[in-house]
């Protein structure tokens, strides 16, 4: 059985969806810390110069410590992210025929960020038909006290996994032998060369079949 295990990503490019599309199951790494520079809680969305700028989740001021599993919305956070959802331009309008799903997570329930995050997700991998199922890690029983690359193989070996796959990038940091030795295959995804990076507005400006097409083009390679 194939898994990968990634941190929940808001609106990721497109290469995300082709590693879900790529395994057998998919697992939200959600037991580690939040990193405030990433794409857990943003995602990039057309700026209407050319470029791109971040549209932002509205979390609540927490601890640097903070796991993402623990991370907390703002006071008033769906008002404020509906605001700006509204910003975007590329947003406005109806959601285009096979979206819908994707428009009703937008506007859902805001109780808890990685929720949030994971609903979204998912909404989008149904989407784009993406049959393959979730996990959280921190549903899975891990002592606090193991660790980077030893923690996703652990969760993976929990999972009943005979091979990880992780994204292109990962490849400077994960070592074949590692995970042989604790019996587990090692593959990556091959580097993602596909036109979808600012996810979020692609849905709704480009044909969702042109976006499930790419997504489909799952490659994975030996480490």
């Amino acid at each position: 059985m194939k898994v990968a295990v990634m941190q929940p990503y808001f609106y990721p490019y497109g290469g995300y969806f082709r590693l879900i599309a790529a395994v057998d199951l998919f697992i939200l790494f959600d037991c580690v810390q939040f990193p405030r520079r990433g794409r857990v809680h943003r995602t990039e969305v057309p700026d209407g110069a050319g470029g791109r700028r971040w549209l932002t989740l509205p979390l609540a001021k927490q601890p640097q410590t903070t796991r993402i599993d623990h991370l907390a919305f703002a006071p008033g956070a769906r008002g404020e992210f509906d605001a700006r959802l509204a910003g975007v331009p590329a947003l406005c309008g109806s959601p285009p025929q096979g979206v819908d799903g994707i428009a009703a997570a937008l506007g859902g329930p805001m109780d808890d960020p990685a929720g949030f995050v994971i609903a979204n997700i998912a909404a989008t991998a149904r989407a784009l038909g993406i049959a393959t199922p979730f996990a959280r890690s921190s549903d899975f029983t891990i002592g606090e006290e193991v660790r980077q690359a030893e923690r996703i193989a652990a969760i993976a070996v929990q999972a009943g996994a005979t091979t990880y796959v992780n994204a292109s990038g990962g490849r400077g940091l994960y070592e074949a032998d590692f995970f042989a030795g604790r019996g587990l295959a090692l593959e990556f995804m091959a580097p993602y060369d596909g036109p979808f990076f600012t996810l979020l507005a692609d849905l709704w400006t480009h044909p969702l079949e042109a976006i499930a097409a790419d997504a489909a083009r799952a490659v994975t390679e030996p480490a």
